[in-house]
This record gives structure tokens, sequence and C-alpha cells, in this order.
């Protein structure tokens, strides 16, 4: 299928929804969450529970920042274990689920703010993998990746994420895998494992982002870097926060919003997710 007229039969081949498929931003946190029985990753296997079975799933993913916007477009795409000094069980994961290069090149022909690569050199990273697994453990429904151009902002990403919203028509869930609040080089490891330990500013921002997003407030949260010191110190460097701006700008109308897994990790990281339909 090489020609737009065709993407466009089989994006219309996919059944359209009575309701848009909710779509999620998850703080994926750890890559451990991936294979160990945790609150959160338990959470992602009932919320693959709550909501419809898609048609594919679509990752933007922190670990996947690109020049320019790719997508996955294999027919099988790989798993990558990018991450250093962690149990040999956790490179041992491999996440078989196929790709879809026909929802690949129709996705790209929806996106007119950029022109998007095919790409057939990446896979699944474990912003994506370590998630999916949990959610859908049988690894049959496609899964995709899009990348995040390093070289915008929040506005272009914000607006960029609203030329997909057909997929959610089309019973695509799209996530975005990230954390709210991630600044590594202040994480308490001595209270690791203290659960819910977050320092003052990572609560209280993590409150204002919540409340924001709540009221469908997402000036503030596009201009970031305007809400003052708390906001810099949660997102020190952007690409475990730029995930929630394609998640945020798929929101159609006053759909419902809801927060799980809302809880603090380490002094300075968030796991605070969000549902919104």
């Amino acid at each position: 299928m090489n020609t737009l007229s065709e993407f466009k039969n089989f994006t219309a081949s996919l059944p359209a929804q009575q309701q848009l498929m909710p779509v999620l931003f998850i703080g994926h946190g750890s890559p451990m969450n991936g294979i160990e029985d945790t609150a959160f990753s338990r959470r992602w296997t009932q919320m693959a529970k709550e909501i419809p079975t898609p048609s594919a799933v679509l990752v933007v993913s922190a670990h996947w920042f690109t020049q320019g916007t790719k997508i996955t477009a294999m027919d099988f795409p790989e798993t990558i274990h990018d991450f250093g000094a962690f149990p040999p069980a956790l490179f041992a994961v491999q996440y078989p689920a196929p790709g879809n290069p026909m929802l690949a090149r129709e996705t790209a022909t929806l996106i007119h703010s950029a022109k998007v690569e095919l790409d057939h050199d990446w896979g699944l990273d474990h912003g994506t993998w370590t998630v999916v697994r949990h959610m859908y453990p049988d690894a049959k429904i496609p899964v995709l990746q899009l990348s995040i151009d390093y070289t915008k902002g929040p506005q272009y990403h914000y607006d960029l994420s609203k030329e997909l919203l057909a997929l959610r028509k089309k019973g695509v869930l799209i996530i975005g895998s990230g954390n709210m609040v991630h600044n590594l080089r202040m994480v308490a490891w001595d209270k690791i494992n203290q659960s819910g330990y977050g320092y003052d500013w990572a609560l209280s921002i993590n409150e204002k982002f919540k409340s924001l997003i709540t009221e469908n407030d997402h000036r503030p949260l596009i201009n970031y870097s305007q809400m003052g010191r708390e906001a810099m110190l949660a997102i020190p460097t952007p690409e475990h926060y730029l995930p929630l701006m394609y998640t945020l700008g798929l929101r159609s109308g006053q759909e419902k919003v809801s927060f799980f897994n809302d809880q603090a990790v380490g002094g300075s990281l968030t796991m605070t997710s969000v549902k919104i339909g």
C-alpha cells in the first residue's frame, strides 16, 4: 500500500467508535516496573481492563528524542533495552508485539505541521514496552512509537498532537509516556523504597500540574518555564515532560479527566498519570 488513497482506505476500514478512545499519560518511572509486580504495574494492567480494547497502540516515549519527527514503520519492532546497570532479567525481556506499517503511513499523512519520517531502525524502547507489556501481555495488538523532535518547544508538540485526533476515533490508544516530575540528580536514593516520599517542592508542583489539567488550563503547562523555581526543579530537561503535551493536546471538549498512580518516588519523581475520556 503505497498511495495516499490506499492509506485512507486502511483508516476507513477501522470501525468508527461511538466514543473516542481514551488517551493516557503514564508515568513510567524505573525500568524495573516492566518486570516487577508493583502498585504501578498492577494499575497499568487494570487500566487495560477498564478501557476498550484498542485497534493499535501509539506511544510517544520520553526515550525517543530525534531531530525531526519519526514513526516506527516496521512489521515487527525490536525490544530496545535502552538502560544500564539493571539485572539481567530486565535485559532478557522481549515484547514481540507487531508493528503496523500501514497505520504508520496513515499517521504520517495526518500530520501536516511536520514531515514525518517512516523509521525502520528504532523499535520499542523502555518508555513503551515496560508499560504496554503489563497492559497487553499477549503482545498481539500492534504497537508503534512516535518520536519527539528535540528542536521544538512544548507549544509545537501540543499543537502537533491535535492532528492525531482522527486516530482516537478509530480506536487507537495514544499514550504519552514520561514523568511529570523527573529530576534524577536530586533523587533521595536512601528513600527510594519509602512509599510516597516526595520533596515539598515536588509535591507542590505536582499538585499545581494536576489542578491545571483538571481545569483544562493548558497554557501555563505549555509555558512551564514561566511557572517558577518548582517547575524548573521538576523539569530540568524536557524529555519526560513533553509526552504530557501530546496527551493534553488530544483532549476533546470537556472530556472527563482522572488521575492514577498519583504518587511520589524518591523525593524528586512522580508517577502521576492521566486518563482523558
